[in-house]
């Protein structure tokens, strides 16, 4: 609702200094090729999508992805120990994880939710465990091996080569993994 209202009020203020500078014919020109360029990049990156969505299928279909998952577990058990405890929080979770190592955040987004809602019902359904906590943390800041949604942008927007920027991504999802599940833990102990 509140983003509605945001979006209005800009869309009426544009409006308004194009009619008072004399403009209006160029920001009509300008919202049609904005409208035009947001089809393309749409369609360009659904098929970018529809083409690692299918690398991921082929993944899970031959073991890869349940192999990496299980690489996973050690890690998991970690980070997650009492959800750990339950195999069917536990699969979703490292399937979840591995989804988003290879930079495929809508494959990984179904599995998260099942993750987390065997979390929550780990705790009294009220107030977030600190484990989904680091969950969240651990999907929103997540490494990414493979930053595929990022490079279908950047193949749509014309570069030359989408996946340059890997050492860049590899880096900086690892320091904001390293600092957001520090931050969890932090928080963590200064709730006790």
């Amino acid at each position: 609702m509140l983003m509605g209202v945001i979006w209005t009020g800009m869309i009426l203020a544009a409006i308004l200094f194009s009619c008072a500078n004399g403009t209006t014919a160029e920001v009509g020109e300008a919202a049609l090729e904005g409208a035009q360029a947001a089809v393309d990049l749409c369609l360009s990156i659904g098929g970018v999508m529809c083409l690692w969505c299918a690398v991921m299928e082929l993944m899970r279909r031959c073991g890869i992805a349940d192999a990496l998952a299980k690489a996973l577990r050690p890690v998991l058990r970690l980070l997650f120990p009492e959800a750990a405890r339950h195999e069917d929080i536990l699969r979703p979770l490292s399937a979840n994880v591995s989804a988003n190592l290879l930079g495929l955040g809508n494959a990984a987004t179904p599995m998260g939710i099942c993750a987390a809602k065997g979390m929550a019902s780990l705790g009294d359904g009220v107030t977030a465990t600190n484990e989904l906590c680091r969950l969240v943390v651990l999907n929103t800041a997540s490494i990414q091996l493979l930053p595929t949604t990022v490079a279908a942008i950047r193949a749509a927007a014309g570069a030359q080569q989408p996946f340059d920027i890997l050492p860049a991504v590899w880096l900086s999802s690892a320091i904001s993994v390293a600092v957001g599940l520090t931050a969890a833990y932090l928080m963590q102990r200064a709730a006790k």
